[in-house]
């Protein structure tokens, strides 16, 4: 036996609470609570196959989080404001879905995505 997994038999912490194994099991084989896989998988099946939409998608989708600033005053940076896009449930869907509209325009229809990026 390793020690990870005896580590995961006998002693296993969440928090700073104690948890014995049936409860352990049980917590494992629950179902996490997300609201949100409908329209992950919605936004993860969206096929770009027309030339119009993914030119739509690349200008309504940004290439660089939008929110992230260094704030200035007299040219001496203040504070700068971090990118918080990555907290948004649906980023990794939306910039995928960016991503397979800039292929789509660059294999399929031969165009430059440069004004894009």
């Amino acid at each position: 036996m390793t020690v990870s997994q005896y580590t995961t038999q006998n002693i296993t912490l969440a928090g700073w609470v104690w948890l014995n194994k049936e409860e352990t099991e049980a917590a494992a084989t629950k179902k996490a609570f997300a609201p949100l896989q409908p329209v992950r998988q919605w936004l993860d099946q969206i096929e770009v196959s027309d030339r119009a939409l993914a030119h739509r998608l690349c200008k309504l989708i940004p290439a660089q989080c939008p929110f992230e600033r260094d704030v200035k005053l007299f040219g001496r940076t203040l504070f700068h404001i971090p990118p918080m896009c990555k907290l948004n449930p649906l980023y990794e869907q939306v910039v995928s879905l960016r991503f397979r509209a800039l292929c789509y325009l660059a294999d399929k229809c031969g165009e430059d995505v440069t004004a894009y990026c």
